[in-house]
Order: structure tokens, then C-alpha cells, then sequence
């Protein structure tokens, strides 16, 4: 899907000779990556909030620290074995999440956390 929008974006004459980044900056769209990343921290949320009907245990573990820097919802990343597991959902997602602050990450309703997330990353973009 991600080539499907890099060939339309090309087509665009005025586009033709920029890169992917700048033909999605000038057509105001999000990168498929980005998109992918925006899904998974809204899972994220409601996984967080109970608004899931999916247990956290060995999903993700609460930093029981009361002391943070941005948000009091910080998730630990679980030390694995093997190259494979830094594929999996949670350890992908911790350090993005951990970034956020805290008006987004204790938004609530899922609504309210896509809108603040969307404000936030205007002015901080997230680091792919």
C-alpha cells in the first residue's frame, strides 16, 4: 500500500522531481507509517483505559514510578531474548508513547485522544 501511494503522489507534475516526504507535506497527508503508528498508540489507549476487552497482563506493564516526566501513564519495555520480539506491538510503540504528554495520553474518550494527538503531532512530528 505504501508503493500505491508513493506512485500516485509521483503523478502529481508539480511533485514529480521531490522526494516522498516533501509530495506528503504539500498534499497535507500522513505517511502509511505514520498512519500504522497513530493505529497502534490509539490501541494503546484504550488497552490502557479499559476501553478493551482484552486483560493488560503480558501486553504491557505500568511503570509504577509516580515521578515522570511528560505523562503519568508510562509503560515499561520488557526485556526479551531474541531480535524478533522488537517487532512485537508493545515494544514498538513504548517509546513513542512515553513522549506524549499527558493531556493526550489521559484523554479518555478515543475521539478526544485522536484529536489531541493529531494537534500535538502538527507542531511535534513523531520520529519514524
Amino acid at each position: 500500500m505504501e508503493k500505491t501511494q508513493r506512485k500516485a503522489t509521483k503523478k502529481i507534475p508539480e511533485l514529480h522531481n521531490f522526494s516522498y516526504e516533501r509530495h506528503t507535506q504539500h498534499l497535507e497527508i500522513i505517511s502509511l507509517e505514520q498512519r500504522r503508528l497513530r493505529g497502534q498508540l490509539i490501541e494503546t489507549s484504550k488497552y490502557l483505559n479499559g476501553l478493551n476487552d482484552v486483560t493488560l497482563e503480558g501486553l504491557f506493564e505500568r511503570d509504577g514510578n509516580v515521578r515522570t516526566r511528560n505523562n503519568d501513564q508510562k509503560i515499561l519495555l520488557t526485556n526479551f531474548k531474541t531480535s524478533q520480539a522488537m517487532n512485537f506491538f508493545p515494544v514498538k510503540i513504548t517509546a513513542t508513547w512515553k513522549q506524549l504528554p499527558e493531556n493526550i495520553v489521559s484523554a479518555g474518550p478515543v475521539n478526544t485522544f485522536k484529536n489531541r494527538l493529531d494537534k500535538y503531532w502538527v507542531t511535534n512530528p513523531p520520529v519514524l
